[in-house]
């Protein structure tokens, strides 16, 4: 008799067992089944599907579901995906797919999202819907928002790429400042700028020749690689992403905050009284921006890098009433002029400057002027500044580090965020907004359920 049972003998015998009785009781995807609602994805996607033609097709809540699995455990591939199903009883359980049911080949979500939902809007419909459910159980205050940046590494080789010229793009705020820029110079007495012909300015960029649509990003203390940004959106409330967004990586930061703000505004009805921003947001548009909501907003001061042995700008000190600057040793430089980029420059008087003793710290100009400039909307930047020193602002943005940046970390520790798993725009946008629709499912269902 053998002093050891291998128990191998076990491995052919038949068991009658229930499914259910499978599923640990506490298993994430219970909660998730439990107080996540899906039934929206029907109706959803029905303008996808045809009724009276074709083979029956598979159910799409199981193939959602299916996908949602794969971004709520961090699973890579939709090949890997379809493996872990067959072996795993709680996703089975999740998907309503019996023990000897075959699971749906990796395929089928292959080809409905290169086809069946290409160029549609249906991943973003789900995360919306997902943050309305987060309202319904009042998760979400829509009052102080935070809002930062994260890069995805493309699917591409850095060292596989073409120089191409392209067009720069025209910011949206453009007409907005000519305006202003044409008003201040009647305020000043100065003669209206004609319009000049319109010249296209050109940037030289490298393109990928593995996912042409990716950005290269070229920032200080970061390696350079072709990537995509994840502009995210989190509530104060109880940290619920309230948007996702995908550019390329080659575009700044505050491009397109400020449309992605308004979607925000007008999707949910949110009331926004705050926010909080890291300092690639501090710019004038942004701003000015802000101010024309009344939202008080919190920037991360940007370290500003003066010519060596030079005054810094702080040193000059900026008299409202006066609408001059006073120079270090006490000597004022006047308004002279507004340009076109939408700058006041402030002259100072050669005559004066060439016999003062700070000179050399001053100024290494050939006719021993000081020009300071001031934007036209330069009062709103400082109006940031004065509320990030504010005790309200200091706490704000002590919040930021602890929400969206949070955030981030979750998608990129425990959801496979890190790299894009597809090539193209389109395919990091449906990774980024699955991504976080299930965070939200998450936070939600495990939220509820502490909450009995």
């Amino acid at each position: 008799m053998s002093l050891f049972h291998t128990r191998k003998h076990m491995q052919n015998e038949m068991e009658f067992v229930c499914l259910e009785d499978l599923v640990p009781q506490d298993h994430l995807l219970r909660k998730i089944d439990k107080y996540i609602d899906f039934s929206f994805i029907i109706e959803k996607v029905k303008p996808y599907y045809c009724e009276d033609n074709g083979r029956p097709s598979l159910d799409p809540l199981i193939l959602f579901k299916m996908m949602f699995v794969g971004y709520f455990f961090g699973i890579r591939s939709e090949r890997q995906l379809e493996k872990e199903i067959q072996t795993n009883n709680a996703y089975r359980w999740f998907l309503g797919l019996k023990l000897t049911e075959p699971v749906p080949h990796h395929s089928t979500i292959s080809w409905n999202r290169r086809t069946r939902f290409k160029d549609t809007e249906i991943f973003q419909e789900i995360f919306d819907e997902i943050v309305l459910q987060a309202m319904n159980h009042r998760m979400v205050g829509g009052r102080v928002l935070f809002t930062d940046s994260t890069h995805l590494k493309a699917n591409a080789n850095k060292h596989k790429f073409s120089r191409e010229e392209v067009e720069v793009e025209t910011r949206d705020y453009v007409e907005e400042l000519n305006q202003a820029i044409q008003e201040d110079r009647k305020q000043n007495g100065k003669k209206v700028l004609r319009d000049r012909e319109e010249v296209k300015q050109v940037k030289t960029i490298r393109k990928s020749k593995t996912d042409p649509e990716s950005g290269f990003m070229s920032r200080d203390h970061k390696q350079e690689m072709f990537c995509y940004l994840d502009h995210r959106t989190t509530d104060m409330k109880y940290n619920i992403i309230t948007d996702a967004y995908v550019t390329p990586g080659n575009v700044h930061d505050s491009v397109p905050y400020l449309k992605r703000l308004d979607r925000q505004i007008k999707r949910f009805d949110f009331i926004v009284e705050a926010v909080a921003l890291d300092s690639g947001y501090l710019t004038n548009p942004i701003c000015k921006g802000l101010a024309d909501r009344n939202i008080f907003g919190v920037i991360a001061h940007r370290r500003y890098h003066p010519t060596k042995g030079l005054f810094p700008k702080w040193k000059f000190r900026y008299d409202e009433d006066r609408d001059s600057y006073t120079c270090p040793n006490g000597e004022e430089l006047p308004y002279k002029t507004t340009t076109r980029e939408g700058y006041r420059e402030f002259k100072s008087d050669p005559k004066k400057c060439i016999s003062c003793p700070l000179l050399k710290q001053c100024t290494r100009s050939n006719n021993h002027q000081k020009v300071v400039t001031r934007h036209v909307w330069e009062e709103h930047k400082e109006h940031v500044r004065l509320n990030r020193l504010s005790v309200s602002g200091k706490k704000l943005y002590k919040f930021r580090k602890e929400k969206v940046e949070r955030s981030f970390a979750d998608s990129k520790e425990l959801h496979g965020l890190r790299y894009c798993r597809l090539r193209g725009l389109q395919n990091a946008g449906e990774q980024v907004l699955l991504t976080a629709a299930c965070q939200n499912m998450k936070k939600i269902a495990i939220y509820l359920s502490k909450q009995g």
